[in-house]
């Protein structure tokens, strides 16, 4: 077994043989197993091109790839079996949505795999929880909103509980709370063993979420590593087409004009906060309420936030709305700095995550209790 989900060996791919250029161009890559990872780089730099050769879609010009460790048999029988393993979410939905109606649009996958039709219903009723498309099952795929379909094709993916999930600029053309939600799941998915890549032009999101970024420009790799360590080399930044991160940009400008270092580096925003602070003022708690199956509501402090596909079908049995139903992780910790308490539900299988996110503002100045 590989510590690597995917790797490359001077990857080279032309789409026709009079292109001049290459497309990917000698790309060597290793992307580690259950770790957030987005790829980064303008367009036309191969982003989607590299994609593509993850699932077997397009056979290397020269060069190799690998998947946990075992280099791609590009038979049928073998690329049948890989995606089983692997789902890819392209940008453009109408490039994936190619049933009538989006029952038998999220069906396709599971079926293919083999499911057994219990569980392919199971599967349809999941996967449109997930992305809140219930009312959408019997809808036909063409009355669809370009958001919905993206929500739809967003499902079909989840729906055969892949391996590795690609997602090809996964928030573009969602609105803010569906782009929300969108990464909620994501984390969900790495928390139970799924390895996510994803591609985006959101220099924000990949610097909150990915714990390893990979840089392509012009079909060549020119970075692998933290998104730190990226971002402070300015020149590169610009050569590749992309911006500073708005929290780098704040650490870099505050912690200057302080000539304080810049390490630790915040990435959102309720640790740039406490950084600024300095812990100079007692914070709230957060009562962490985990819900698994029996689970009931409790006896609430504060603003009330929901975190996790269980917690909001718990949400949604008692016809409640929470105060906190997009991000509510991020927003419960904005309570805690500003002194007040906050209630928190929260799948049980995503209290390590949930802790984690919390006891990280201690490298940041503030601590902030955690209460059962």
């Amino acid at each position: 077994m590989s510590e690597y989900i995917f790797e490359t060996e001077d990857l080279t791919y032309k789409y026709s043989s009079r292109q001049e250029k290459p497309s990917l161009d000698n790309v060597n890559v290793k992307i580690k197993k259950g770790v957030r990872t987005a790829i980064l780089g303008a367009n036309g730099a191969g982003k989607s091109t590299l994609f593509y050769h993850f699932n077997g879609i397009f056979k290397p010009s020269s060069g190799t790839v690998k998947y946990d460790g075992t280099p791609l048999d590009y038979n049928r029988d073998a690329l049948t079996e890989l995606r089983k393993h692997i789902s890819v979410v392209v940008q453009n939905p109408d490039e994936q949505i190619f049933s009538a109606t989006v029952e038998e649009d999220i069906a396709f996958g599971p079926m293919n795999c083999g499911m057994e039709r219990e569980d392919v219903e199971k599967a349809i009723q999941d996967s449109l929880f997930k992305v809140n498309m219930e009312e959408y099952r019997y809808r036909p795929t063409i009355q669809l909103s370009y958001g919905q379909r993206k929500r739809i094709a967003f499902a079909g993916a989840l729906s055969i509980r892949p391996d590795v999930l690609i997602l090809d600029e996964p928030t573009a053309g969602l609105d803010p709370q569906m782009s929300q939600d969108v990464i909620e799941l994501v984390d969900q998915m790495v928390e139970a063993g799924t390895t996510v890549i994803i591609s985006t032009h959101d220099v924000d999101l990949a610097y909150a979420w990915a714990e390893e970024i990979h840089v392509l420009r012009h079909g060549k790799l020119v970075f692998s590593g933290v998104p730190e360590d990226f971002f402070a080399d300015l020149e590169q930044v610009f050569l590749t087409g992309l911006t500073v991160p708005h929290t780098y940009s704040v650490n870099f400008m505050t912690q200057s004009i302080k000539g304080e270092k810049l390490d630790p580096y915040p990435r959102t925003n309720s640790q740039i906060l406490c950084k600024m602070r300095h812990g100079d003022s007692a914070t709230g708690h957060i009562k962490l309420v985990p819900v698994g199956e029996g689970a009931d509501m409790v006896e609430e402090e504060g603003a009330v936030g929901v975190y996790g596909s269980d917690s909001r079908r718990l949400f949604a049995s008692k016809d409640r709305v929470a105060d906190y139903h997009f991000n509510a992780i991020e927003c419960c910790l904005m309570e805690a700095i500003n002194g007040r308490p906050s209630t928190l539900y929260c799948d049980e299988r995503m209290v390590p995550f949930v802790e984690g996110r919390i006891a990280s503002l201690d490298r940041f100045g503030s601590h902030v209790e955690v209460v059962r």
